[in-house]
């Protein structure tokens, strides 16, 4: 997911200021056409820990000046140049709101009132921005030291583990760290748009909606619409359409040095007829399926706080 990441980042951002790093403990698995426009972090396996702690430990991986932390399981569609000037002068900061009270991985009120923090900043941790330097070290140190104490805290696991978000949450609102606003442009994911995706990576189009009206509809959500120039294809878009088209094109692309109209004609034949095939014959038998078998018992999600 990583060298789909970075061949997206390369088609919109080629040429520019921007340095793209990968940081892997498998640098013998990043293809040549990545390694061309890449810097290689080497990482030994669990040198910063498993599962999401690697990500408070970002400040040791950063270079000087400006760094923007990307999730592998993300896609560019666009120059990141505006996503740098519109953080620039924050330490440490991440795209989002506040939080005061509720749910969030734990009880949000309770947390705030032991550390005596007003609330926190709540985001997904698909893309993290930093600037190397005091502040920051401070707050990727707090960050570790709070994990050690996760559950007695009263954060909520997520896949059993300590998730990142709400650590990096608390340790920025400790040090009077802030988020950026949530206006869509910058990064979107699918927790809060359910209502569909439109995606054409070469082109430069991402459309995310969270229609009224739709089955999936989430009216707490403030957008109906983002047009980001990142998208995290987290959970499972990344093992569907329209995310294996897009990464198929782009190893078409960058790896096999296909022209577009190939590389089209390709994915569309390997992965898009086939995906909408198998689309419509399971909706087409599904209501048999149910006649017969009834209906299969929902798989509860990872995500979700009990």
């Amino acid at each position: 997911m990583a060298v789909n990441l970075a061949r997206s980042f390369s088609l919109w951002n080629k040429g520019s200021d921007i340095n793209f790093y990968i940081a892997t403990d498998l640098q013998e698995f990043v293809p040549a056409d990545v390694k061309a426009f890449t810097q290689i972090i080497t990482l030994q396996p669990n040198e910063f820990g498993v599962g999401f702690s690697p990500k408070l430990y970002l400040d040791k991986l950063a270079p000087a000046g400006q760094t923007l932390f990307i999730d592998s399981d993300c896609l560019v569609y666009g120059n990141l140049l505006p996503v740098f000037e519109k953080f620039k002068g924050h330490q440490v900061s991440v795209v989002g709101s506040y939080i005061a009270t509720g749910e969030w991985f734990g009880d949000v009120a309770t947390i705030c009132k032991k550390y005596q923090v007003p609330h926190l900043p709540k985001f997904n941790g698909g893309i993290y921005y930093l600037e190397n330097g005091p502040v920051a070290a401070q707050v990727y140190a707090t960050a570790p030291e709070l994990e050690t104490q996760y559950d007695d805290i009263g954060f909520v696991r997520l896949r059993g583990r300590p998730n990142d978000e709400v650590l990096m949450a608390l340790a920025m609102a400790l040090h009077k760290q802030e988020p950026i606003d949530d206006d869509g442009t910058i990064l979107a994911e699918f927790v809060n748009f359910q209502s569909g995706i439109t995606s054409d990576v070469i082109k430069g189009v991402a459309e995310l909606y969270n229609k009224p009206g739709h089955p999936n509809y989430q009216p707490k959500w403030p957008l109906t619409l983002a047009r980001p120039l990142i998208v995290h294809f987290l959970g499972h878009h990344n093992k569907t359409l329209p995310y294996t088209k897009e990464t198929k094109l782009l190893e078409y692309l960058f790896n096999k040095k296909h022209s577009l109209n190939i590389a089209r004609i390709l994915t569309s034949l390997q992965i898009t007829l086939p995906t909408q095939t198998v689309t419509w014959v399971k909706q087409l038998f599904r209501p048999l399926y149910h006649l017969l078998l009834g209906a299969r018992k929902i798989k509860p999600s990872e995500r979700v706080i009990k």
